[in-house]
């Protein structure tokens, strides 16, 4: 019966480098009366006496490598500015650390507020689906996640070198590995004292082993600097869910349905959430009011005064909406009173769809697109001060007729400074954008918006966190 083979270290990583010099171990102390033994071939020449700096200079030169290494990786990790890149980031640079092929790291904050997520490196969705499978506490991240282990203070690792050898294997995790074809894992703890637990990361080795002392001591310092980071990011992600959350409740959550017209929305919150904002009401007579405004600043506060903005504007707007100035006028002394600190901008019309007129005012607001299948033009608006810029506003209004299946864009400055470039240029990109919407499109408002919206900003741009809020309101007349 052959012997079973020892656990192997597990290899080394071309990432992390080796140092560059190699000593032989240094010879025992000498005997008085003998010689250093002669080298063969050497002409019976003895060795010189081995230099007792040589040992610590190699030492030093191993620091420095892995200084280096580690150095190199913590770089890379900081320029992450995303939860996904990271935990991305880290179990690539773990797994050259500890020279392992695959892994998954498990978030999970012990305060229960989330995100949960598990990431892979080299699993498949159904690889993951397949390590689910194995009860939670069978597994070395599970010990991590669901034990004082885990925590600050505690064991801080798990080292499973060779796991068909071990007596009281789960039967469910036999399976698994053999069918994923791994035979060791290796599982730290993302946890420091000033993060809290936040998760779990677990390597996996094809064969038996594990890693080496130095690689184990590289990856601790690796990942309790990664800990430091992703909660960061955390706390970054939970203030971002926040304030979008915020953001969509203060917004209409469903558009009016209104006779002759057809209401489309479309908006972006930045990072810090700002105060952009659309709204549609009907009104009296069947008629309908379309707004959108913007307040300055970024953060909870540009949030709940945009909030509180557009409530005052539909109370204005049901009482006095046929008189577009009366409306603004009054929105502008409640800025002036409520938010003496702040300025906005804004536009309200007031839509009478059975005759497909609209009558509008802005203060300082962008004019609004008409689009149609002979014309797509800006309208003609009076140049205005912004609400709370001036002593009292007053602007005239504007009165203009749309055609039937023409369709009004409203839309925000962020549309605008998202393209980063000057003024006059944004607005002829967006003239071009809106002038290029296939025809077969335009008869769907929404459509017309996700065009323009594209259009206007490429290469999923639209999409994309911005340092600018969008919203866009396009209202199709039959």
């Amino acid at each position: 019966m052959n012997a079973p083979h020892p656990p192997k270290v597990a290899g080394i990583d071309s990432t992390v480098p080796a140092p560059t010099h190699t000593v032989a171990p240094a010879p025992a102390s000498g005997v008085p009366g003998t010689s250093p033994v002669a080298s063969p071939g050497c002409s019976g020449s003895p060795h010189p006496p081995y230099a007792p700096g040589a040992i610590l200079q190699d030492r030093l030169a191993g620091w420095v490598s892995d200084l280096t290494t580690l150095h190199e990786l913590t770089e890379r990790l900081a320029r992450t500015n995303s939860l996904d890149a990271a935990l991305k980031e880290l179990l690539r640079a773990g797994a050259a650390l500890v020279g392992a092929r695959r892994g998954l790291v498990v978030l999970e904050p012990d305060d229960g507020l989330g995100p949960d997520t598990t990431i892979g490196l080299g699993l498949a969705r159904s690889d993951l689906g397949h390590i689910e499978t194995v009860p939670r506490s069978a597994m070395p991240h599970g010990t991590l996640l669901d034990t004082a282990a885990g925590l600050p203070g505690g064991d801080g690792e798990v080292v499973r070198p060779d796991l068909f050898a071990e007596d009281g294997l789960d039967p469910r995790h036999r399976d698994v590995a053999a069918r994923l074809g791994y035979a060791a894992g290796y599982a730290l703890p993302l946890s420091t004292r000033a993060a809290g637990r936040l998760g779990a990361a677990l390597w996996f080795y094809d064969e038996p082993a594990e890693p080496a002392e130095r690689r184990r001591h590289l990856a601790g310092l690796y990942v309790r600097f990664a800990t430091e980071h992703l909660a960061r990011l955390l706390e970054t992600e939970r203030t971002r869910a926040c304030m979008t959350t915020m953001y969509e409740e203060l917004l209409p959550s469903r558009l009016p349905r209104v006779p002759g017209v057809q209401l489309a929305s479309r908006h972006r919150t930045g990072p810090r959430g700002g105060g952009d904002w659309y709204d549609a009401l009907p009104l009296p007579d069947a008629a309908l009011g379309l707004a959108v405004g913007s307040v300055t600043g970024a953060g909870p506060g540009a949030v709940a005064a945009m909030g509180r903005l557009r409530a005052s504007l539909r109370a204005y707007a049901v009482m006095e909406g046929e008189d577009p100035v009366a409306v603004l006028s009054d929105l502008e002394l409640l800025l002036r009173l409520t938010e003496p600190a702040r300025s906005a901008t804004a536009l309200f019309a007031y839509c009478e769809p059975a005759l497909r007129r609209i009558t509008l005012a802005g203060a300082g607001h962008s004019p609004p697109l008409v689009v149609g299948e002979r014309r797509t033009e800006f309208v003609e608006t009076s140049v205005s001060a912004p609400l709370g810029m001036l002593a009292c506003w007053e602007a005239p209004s504007v009165e203009f007729q749309v055609g039937a299946g023409e369709t009004v864009l409203l839309y925000t400055d962020g549309l605008l400074h998202r393209t980063g470039e000057p003024v006059d240029r944004a607005f002829a990109r967006l003239h071009t954008a809106a002038a290029s919407v296939p025809r077969p499109l335009r008869r769907d408002p929404g459509a017309v918006a996700d065009h323009v919206l594209r259009t206007v900003l490429p290469d999923g741009l639209d999409m994309t966190d911005g340092a600018e809020d969008v919203a866009l309101l396009a209202a199709r007349f039959e």
